[in-house]
C-alpha cells in the first residue's frame, strides 16, 4: 500500500470511528479494531487496558487471531509503550528485545498509548505480517485517533 492510499484509508477509518465516537461515546471504543481492519487489513488491531492495580494490561477489543490477555507493565512492545508513555514502532520483532510473540506470524507492530486524565490508561496495538510495515505516517494518524479515543473516555 503507498503512503497515499494509507492515508486516505486512514481518512475514511477516522471518519468513520469519529461519527460513532460522537454518536456513541465510549461503546463505540469497541468497534475501532473492526473498523480499522476494514480499511486498513493489518494482521491484528487490538486494545489493552490498564487493570485497576497498574500492573497489568489486560485484553479489550481486538480483530484477528487469539491474543496474549495480559501483559506486565514493561514487557513487550505494548508494557514498554505503557512505562514509557510513547508510540514505538518495531520494523522487526524478533529484533525487539522481551518480545512477546503471541503469534509468530507477526512481524512488524506499532503499539500506541491512550492517555486519560494525564496517564496512560491503555494502548493500541497494531501487528502485521510484513517487516517494516509501520512508518511516521501510521503514527499520525494512529496518535490523533488516541487523543479522539481519550476525549470519550
Amino acid at each position: 500500500m503507498t503512503e497515499e492510499s494509507r492515508s486516505a484509508s486512514y481518512e475514511k477509518a477516522l471518519s468513520e470511528i469519529e461519527l460513532r465516537l460522537g454518536k456513541e461515546g465510549p461503546d463505540a471504543v469497541k468497534d475501532i479494531p473492526g473498523i480499522l481492519m476494514e480499511h486498513l487489513s493489518f494482521w491484528w488491531i487490538g486494545f489493552y487496558w490498564v487493570d485497576g492495580k497498574e500492573e497489568n494490561l489486560v485484553l479489550g477489543s481486538y480483530e484477528g487471531p487469539p491474543a496474549c490477555e495480559m501483559i506486565r507493565k514493561g514487557k513487550g512492545v505494548c508494557g514498554t509503550s505503557w512505562m514509557e508513555d510513547k508510540t514505538i514502532i518495531v520494523p522487526d520483532v524478533d529484533k525487539f528485545p522481551g518480545h512477546i510473540a503471541c503469534s509468530s506470524a507477526s512481524r512488524s507492530e506499532i503499539v500506541v498509548p491512550i492517555r486519560k486524565d494525564g496517564a496512560v490508561s491503555g494502548v493500541l496495538d497494531i501487528d502485521s505480517r510484513y517487516l517494516d510495515n509501520f512508518d511516521s505516517v501510521d503514527a499520525s494518524f494512529l496518535e490523533a485517533l488516541s487523543k479522539k479515543i481519550s476525549e470519550v473516555l
